[in-house]
């Protein structure tokens, strides 16, 4: 079954586009192709010019834990680590020196959650737990963002806010940033917005 077609996107840095589309139209496939979780059975992807697909499997996993970060519906906190400690995971690889570890309160610090760095998933809101997500995706420093329904499971408020964080470090960072999203809300608020439709990518805005 063919689930992607014809598709041709190109991202320069500092961008940041929605994708809206009904579901099981290959939104999260789409995702998970651009950020080398899956290979793409035709086509080729590249990222600041590399193919990730053409890598052996210990340097693609270690291409992908620098070079893209990944925010989900469902944060994926570990419940038994601190806020600091969910932040530095990614760079557990890499050994965290002072400079991570700073990284990590800095970024804590940008997203609104400098008090909370001793504190448990279970002790934070869902808002806030999406806040450390978004923090540990940056830990790394990646060139490509990439967002999977990450408003879905927020109240509209909290959604909003969430939204605009994400923005804010987009325009701070020139991070690529790529979100999929059902909320015509949310992806209204991107320069640029796609929708994916029985396989095929269109532009609406």
């Amino acid at each position: 079954m063919e689930i992607l077609s014809d598709i041709s996107l190109t991202l320069e840095q500092g961008d940041a586009i929605s994708i809206v589309g009904p579901s099981g139209t290959g939104k999260s496939t789409l995702l998970y192709i651009l950020g080398a979780l899956e290979p793409p059975t035709s086509g080729t992807v590249t990222l600041d010019g590399r193919n990730p697909f053409t890598l052996a499997d210990k340097d693609l996993s270690a291409f992908r834990n620098k070079e893209v970060g990944f925010v989900f519906q469902d944060h994926c906190l570990l419940p038994q680590c601190t806020v600091l400690e969910n932040v530095l995971i990614p760079a557990m690889v890499a050994s965290p020196d002072d400079a991570v570890n700073s990284r990590a309160r800095q970024l804590l610090e940008q997203v609104g959650l400098s008090e909370r760095l001793d504190h448990r998933p279970g002790e934070l809101s869902g808002g806030e737990k999406q806040r450390v997500a978004i923090a540990r995706a940056l830990i790394r420093e990646p060139k490509l963002l990439l967002c999977d329904e990450p408003t879905g499971n927020l109240d509209r408020h909290t959604a909003s806010q969430v939204a605009d964080l994400l923005l804010e470090v987009n325009h701070a960072s020139k991070t690529i940033l790529v979100v999929v999203t059902h909320s015509s809300e949310l992806a209204s608020r991107f320069p640029r917005s796609f929708e994916l439709n029985e396989g095929r990518l269109h532009v609406i805005a």
